[in-house]
């Protein structure tokens, strides 16, 4: 039986996957008020279990996007959501801010096929025009994954006890991969999609707009040397630092500076990953209205970061609020606005590379991304204990800006030739 807009079934499935993944990535952030007591960990020692989830998320990025390039997309993803599943129910077992700093590798490791795997199937089942959409729809399941583990999470916690939010989250990994092996097949294989759908997604395909230096970037140790693999890399390694502290430190900042217990905590946690999931699709969407309105396709994406950038400077206002629901409305505007530039820089390899490569050009852009982030957890976990949050909120709001001055620099468009 063939269905019409099979591809967008197939965006379905991505953003079910990074839903799972980010559920399980955002478990021990909401359970982090209770680790402290029950295991005694301090803000340094929770930095440090973040950082080696980071480490190991950040060095595999691209062994994981070389791996789903020479497996498939089929394949390889399949491997990475069973791993980070596993790795995240033996969360549950963890005795020692050691046990828990390991098993947080191990997720790490898993995790980190997510997004080169998403990426090189939307480069397999869209046309170039559609790709921001699809990425932005797909990427929403980041937020909502975000979004569902405070409440969630502290349910479980308050209904059991924290071991089981880990083993409870891991599980639903599986229900995935179920739907997975038995729906996904490239389009060429895929028994469900029309003629005139697999007509229309080759016809969007042509890499017009593709830099020559980058069309026979296909192996990493070429993908390097190209400017515009930079420009990527320089911008993600830049915008990482929010997402992580977005990720992992506002339950324990509204905790410490802002008073709030754990019912509480679950009311707000939720309100920064659903801004999260509006800005996946406003910033899905933007280079699609620039390039309506005539302009080329990667200015149009150097525009759509642009805004995002500018919308991110709003999130120095969160230390100044006077009150906790500005600090969450701010928290909700600088997750609104990184969401918005992830839907243009998780596209970009596939805008850039050729489809054999473009996993491995998400894994090493990721994983120079991941190290900004790795980094800043480092530098988090000290200026909290040591002088406080306010600085880190100006920091947060500076940093894109850069980023994307760099990718208007490094990112070149290709020359058309004037007759």
């Amino acid at each position: 039986m063939k269905f019409k807009g099979v591809r967008w079934y197939m965006c379905g499935l991505l953003m079910l996957a990074t839903v799972v993944n980010y559920l399980d990535r955002s478990c021990l952030g909401a359970v982090g008020p209770v680790l402290k007591k029950d295991l005694q960990i301090d803000e340094q020692q929770f930095a440090y279990i973040i950082m080696c989830f980071q480490f190991s998320y950040a060095a595999m990025m691209p062994i994981a996007g070389s791996i789903i390039d020479w497996l498939g997309t089929r394949k390889g993803y399949m491997i990475a959501v069973l791993w980070w599943s596993i790795a995240n129910m033996l969360h549950g077992f963890a005795g020692s801010a050691r046990s828990l700093a390991i098993f947080r590798g191990l997720l790490g490791i898993g995790e980190s096929g997510n997004f080169p795997a998403a990426i090189k199937t939307i480069s397999e089942w869209f046309p170039a025009k559609e790709r921001t959409i699809a990425t932005g729809i797909f990427n929403t399941g980041s937020s909502v994954g975000a979004m569902i583990a405070p409440p969630l999470v502290i349910w479980i916690v308050l209904t059991w006890h924290w071991q089981a939010a880990f083993v409870v989250t891991g599980a639903v990994g599986f229900l995935w991969l179920l739907l997975w092996i038995a729906f996904y097949r490239a389009p060429k294989d895929s028994k469900y999609i029309t003629e005139e759908e697999r007509a229309y997604i080759l016809a969007g395909q042509k890499e017009e707009d593709m830099p020559a230096e980058t069309q026979s970037s296909d192996k990493w140790y070429k993908m390097l040397a190209v400017r515009e693999f930079w420009a990527i890399a320089i911008a993600r390694f830049l915008a990482e630092p929010a997402w992580q502290f977005f990720t992992y430190w506002i339950p324990l900042y509204l905790f410490t500076v802002r008073g709030l217990d754990l019912k509480q905590i679950a009311m707000f946690a939720w309100m920064p990953p659903l801004a999260g999931d509006l800005g996946c699709l406003f910033g899905g969407f933007l280079s699609p209205f620039f390039m309506k309105h005539g302009v080329p396709l990667l200015r149009a994406r150097k525009y759509a970061a642009l805004v995002g950038s500018i919308i991110m400077m709003f999130a120095v206002f969160i230390g100044m609020s006077s009150s906790v629901y500005w600090a969450i409305f701010f928290f909700c505007v600088g997750s609104f606005a990184h969401q918005s530039l992830s839907s243009t820089y998780l596209t970009l390899p596939a805008d850039l590379f050729p489809q054999t490569a473009v996993a491995s050009a998400n894994g090493w852009s990721g994983g120079i991304g991941q190290f900004g982030g790795m980094l800043s957890t480092f530098v988090v976990g000290y200026v909290v204990m040591h002088i406080g949050y306010n600085p880190l909120f100006v920091a947060i709001g500076c940093l894109d800006l850069i980023g994307v001055a760099a990718l208007w620099v490094l990112l070149r468009e290709r020359k058309v030739c004037q007759a």
